[in-house]
Order: C-alpha cells, then structure tokens, then sequence
C-alpha cells in the first residue's frame, strides 16, 4: 500500500469552465445592480446636493465595480484593488450607491482568500486594503468632527449622536472585512480538504486496480501451480507405464496389457483431479483457503499410484494426526506428489523411494527420500522445485531439496502450526 498523501495538495484545483461562466453572469447582474441602485440614490437624494448625478458617471461607476468580477478567480488579488480603487473614487466623487459597492467589496475580498494558493500574498492584498480603509474611514470622519457645517449631526454630549454614527461606521466595517476575511480563509481550507479527499480516492481506485490485478496473477499462478503437480506426476507415470508395454508388447502381451490398463487408469485419474480443479474454480461457495481436493489423508493413495507405477515407495506416520489447516494439507500433498514424480522421473530403474509425515505438537513434516542416480543440483531450478518452494513460503514452512551424497534426491519440509491456547496455558 503506498504512503498517504499530505494533508493537503499543493494547489487548490483549477477554477471550472461552469465557475468561471458563473463569474461572467455574476458580474453582469452587479452590473445591472449598481446602475439601478445608483439611479435610485440619486433620486432619494443620498447625497443630497453633493451627489454626481450625472447617469454618464453612474454607468462608468458601475461598469468599473462590476467588471472586474469576471475574472475574479483568474485574478484574485488585481480584481480586489480594481474594485478597492474604483470604491474610493465612487465614494470620493459622491456617486449615490450604498448596496452594491459594499457588495462587490466583499465578493472581491472574499475571492482573495478562497482562491489565492499562495497564502502570504493573500493575507498582504487584504490586509493592506483593510488599513487602506479603515484610514480612509478615520481621514472622513476627522473631516466630519472639524465640519462647522449645521446640517452636521449634534457633537453635544459624551455619547453624542455623531460619535453613535461613527461608532456604527466602525463597527459595521470591522464585521464587513472581518466576515469576508473568515470566510474566504474556510472556503480555501474547505476546497483544499476536498483536493486531498479526491487525490486520496483516486490513489486508492488505483490501488484496488492494483490489488485486483495482483489477484488475478495470484490465481493464475496457483492454477498454473495445481495443473504442473497434477499433469506432470500422472503423464509421468503414463509415460514409465507406455514405456513398459512397449518393451513387453511381442513377448509378453498380459504384462503388456497390464501397463496400457495403467495409462488408462492414470489418464482417467488426470481427467478426474483436472476436472475437480475446474469445479473448485467454477463454483463461487468453494473453499478459497486451500483450491483444492486433495488431502493428507490421499497420501497413502498417492504411495500406492508409486508402487504400481514402477516405484517401490513406502509410508510411515509418526505421531498422532493434529487439526492441519486446509491450504498446508493441499501444499503438504502436492510436494510429496511432486517429489514422487521427480524420483521416478530421474532416480532411474532401481529407485525406491520413502515417504515419512511427522504429526508433531507445533509442525508437520513431511520427508521424502529416493535411491538411485545421484543428481547434481541444477543451476536453474525447473519449475518442480519452484513450485514447492513457494508452496512451503505459501504456508509459512521451510523447504529442504537437495541431492544426496550417495545418490538420490531428498525434499525435506516442515511447516509450523499454531499452538493451541490451552497448550500454552499449561
């Protein structure tokens, strides 16, 4: 399984093409927005005599507020000071909107800190139109506390009417840019936990993908495994058995008939384990532990199918039989069987061979010995002694195949079990 990924990716995903279409009817909409509240507060007289009127100034005023917003996610932090700069010069030059400008103020701040990776230049670009406002708001109202004018609210008393209005002013901007410098901040954190949930399910569709192919080649090897053990020790003795008829065919036709029958009965008991390997693979409730038919207790079988083909083999079990697991029975099985083959495939005429299972507390082992040819060991092994070699790695044993000194071959193999709870009690 490969490593998890960091908390978060190392940029926020790239705007859609359905976001950026958004921002396009967002900015229209202002735009439609910022001409009729301009035209109403010019009507209601917000500014009273001091307002621009004029609908040439209202219409530039609300393009320059509004545009800028189609490409706020492109460029976060040049549409908030575009916007910053035209509120100024809207409020300097005394255009009658209130709503919208506010709005678009809060749309681009808000844009700076959901879109902008790099999290130091965010924080700069707000923070600086932040101060920015907040000295332009303490510049107008020092201009409003020094006003002689009467149409000025009163400045009598400690908590008088003009100070309630600035304190309003104060405290209505600090939730304003507060609120959208909080928020653009979660919408950041929230798309980048979103990136890393998407990255991490994509790298685990992957590896599952993986997981499934790795499967797959699992099967295909232990298929592979289970037809070499089955094709490969009855053809064998199809073979010594076709060999023997035919040595025997003109003077002795009984002997003769005898070693065909044995073939027969050979393709017959090849055609019977192919075809249970087929239902254990086509049959969904099958053990998937194990794969298989075969058991320790076929052994004794397997040493008989020996002795009538050509290889005097005897069976010896020490000790009393203990609750073997399923797939350590089969691999115990199919290396035995194995080892049988290779003895009367190479240990020559006059081979014999001894198959001895040990029952023991915390293991099994099994032995099996060959006389004959002495064979050296190969420098690549066949795929025999593979396959028992990963069998014995498949059940968690150790696996001894080497020729003897005096000729013939011994595999040795010893397979640990799991030792009962109350044993270990005592």
């Amino acid at each position: 399984m490969s490593d998890l990924p960091s908390a978060h990716p190392a940029r926020r995903p790239a705007p859609t093409a359905g976001e950026l279409r958004n921002d396009v009817w967002l900015a229209g909409a202002l735009f439609v927005a910022a001409v009729i509240s301009t035209a109403l507060g010019s009507v209601a007289g917000v500014y009273g005599d001091d307002a621009n009127a004029g609908m040439q100034w209202a219409l530039l005023y609300s393009l320059g507020l509004t545009a800028p917003l189609a490409l706020r996610r492109r460029f976060p932090a040049v549409v908030v000071l575009a916007i910053a700069l035209v509120f100024f010069a809207g409020v300097t030059f005394r255009i009658p909107d209130l709503y919208v400008s506010n709005i678009a103020m809060f749309i681009a701040m808000y844009t700076v800190g959901a879109w902008v990776d790099d999290r130091r230049r965010a924080m700069w670009v707000r923070v600086g139109v932040i101060v920015a406002m907040f000295v332009w708001l303490i510049v107008t109202m020092f201009q409003s506390a020094i006003d002689p004018s009467d149409e000025a609210l009163s400045k009598a008393g400690l908590f008088s009417p003009f100070a309630a209005m600035l304190l309003i002013q104060l405290l209505v901007n600090a939730g304003f840019f507060g609120g959208a410098y909080y928020m653009g901040d979660r919408a950041y954190a929230a798309a980048m936990s979103r990136a890393a949930l998407e990255e991490r399910t994509h790298e685990l569709e992957q590896e599952r993908e993986v997981t499934a192919a790795q499967a797959v080649a699992l099967d295909r090897v232990r298929i592979a495994r289970e037809l070499h053990d089955v094709v490969a020790h009855h053809v064998s003795a199809m073979g010594v058995q076709a060999g023997a008829a035919r040595a025997v065919l003109d003077r002795d036709p009984d002997a003769a008939r005898g070693a065909l029958l044995g073939v027969e009965a050979s393709a017959r008991s090849a055609l019977v384990e192919l075809r249970q390997l087929l239902e254990t693979l086509r049959t969904s409730g099958a053990d998937a532990e194990g794969g298989s038919t075969v058991h320790l207790s076929a052994l004794a079988d397997l040493v008989a199918h020996a002795n009538d083909n050509g290889l005097p083999t005897t069976l010896t079990i020490v000790g009393d039989a203990v609750d073997v697991p399923e797939l350590v029975q089969v691999n115990v099985y199919r290396v035995a069987q194995e080892a049988l083959t290779n003895a009367r495939r190479h240990g020559g005429p006059d081979a014999s061979a001894d198959v001895r299972l040990r029952y023991a507390p915390d293991a099994v082992e099994l032995e099996v010995v060959n006389t004959g040819r002495a064979v050296a060991a190969p420098m690549r092994p066949g795929l025999g002694l593979v396959g028992m070699r990963e069998r014995a790695a498949a059940s968690g044993g150790e696996l001894e195949a080497a020729p003897r000194a005096r000729g013939g071959f011994l595999v040795r193999l010893r397979v640990p079990l799991a030792v009962p709870a109350e044993a270990v009690g005592a």
